[in-house]
């Protein structure tokens, strides 16, 4: 009898590259089981059996309890990420990858298992997840031309672009979708070259992009600052490019973008300034929903009588981190 497979992963510009290159080096069919970028708790959609199953980019400690059940029912697991893991465990069919070190992605700890295999691809996802540094570090290393480098920037940010939204109807397309259109493609060059689906989703970003300008922020101090986005489309899909924006702009401060829900509540997206004392996580996960990883973080749903708290939480726990003046 034929053993189930399911792929799950995250649906930002990570969690689809690690996907692509795990499946590039390990072909197979199997149920995909992703979605927006918040949707992190899917472990939960896989069913009990002995499957295989492949987990990609999904903090731990937000699937600890069906991953037991999983494991007790026969599944073979294997996982990579770069997200908390504190409720992590040993377990016979478990084979867990995993550093939370602010410098590396999950598909960068892919391309490790994988030794450079598929390099492009985990070089477009760390531009993705804002890990420009590394990003380009590893691209030089590979001796690839600035116009190249370029391209997989590009291409890693409108992949991670796609994935911010309250549902799936918010995304120009569904990451199963998307993750679809590339899978033929071995070489991330040509995906850009020949998808319609890229040049779609270029063009949303392009347009998206254009509206971010002018924000200004709902609240500043010399450590970090905090941005409140309308209840639109828009303004969710571009939340997870603004705050890495930020980031990028001056990495020295901390930042939060707070964006409307329908419901009247706020989904938050945290960058640390200084991820290895003050881990962006580490504030988050004094909220409801709230978890990540140490540069980013943020929280799925943070009521609207809560936001009051959470600028002052975020002030206090970011203030030792220092930082420079800068204007309103």
């Amino acid at each position: 009898m034929t053993t189930a497979r399911y792929d799950v992963f995250n649906g930002d510009a990570d969690g689809i590259c690690a996907q692509h290159q795990w499946r590039l080096a390990y072909p197979g069919a199997g149920t995909l089981v992703t979605g927006v970028k918040r949707d992190v708790a899917l472990l939960q959609r896989v069913p009990c059996g002995a499957a295989d199953v492949t987990v990609l980019d999904i903090a731990v400690d937000a699937n600890a309890a069906p991953l037991r059940r999983l494991l007790d029912a026969g599944a073979h697991v294997t996982w990579f990420d770069h997200h908390s893991a504190r409720q992590a465990f040993p377990h016979p069919r478990l084979r867990l990858f995993w550093d939370d070190a602010p410098t590396v992605c999950t598909s960068l700890l892919v391309d490790r298992h994988l030794v450079g295999r598929y390099r492009p691809w985990a070089v477009a996802a760390a531009f993705g997840d804002n890990l420009a540094g590394p990003a380009r570090s590893l691209a030089q290393g590979m001796g690839w031309s600035e116009q190249r480098i370029g391209a997989l920037e590009e291409l890693g940010t409108v992949l991670n672009y796609n994935a911010y939204g309250e549902c799936v109807d918010d995304l120009h397309l569904a990451p199963d979708a998307l993750y679809r259109a590339l899978a033929p493609y071995a070489d991330p060059f040509d995906f850009i070259g020949a998808s319609n689906e890229y040049r779609m989703l270029a063009t949303g970003y392009r347009d998206d992009a254009a509206r971010m300008v002018g924000l200004r922020p709902h609240v500043e101090w010399p450590h970090g600052a905090v941005y409140v986005l309308p209840d639109t489309c828009w303004a969710r899909r571009v939340s997870g490019i603004f705050a890495n924006r930020l980031a990028a702009a001056d990495g020295e401060r901390a930042f939060a973008v707070l964006t409307g829900c329908s419901d009247g509540a706020y989904v938050v997206s945290v960058r640390s300034g200084a991820p290895a004392t003050h881990a962006a996580h580490g504030l988050c996960e004094q909220f409801e929903t709230g978890g990540g990883r140490r540069a980013a973080a943020g929280i799925n749903r943070l009521p609207a009588g809560d936001v009051d708290r959470f600028v002052r939480v975020f002030s206090d726990y970011f203030a030792a981190c220092g930082g420079r003046v800068h204007a309103q």
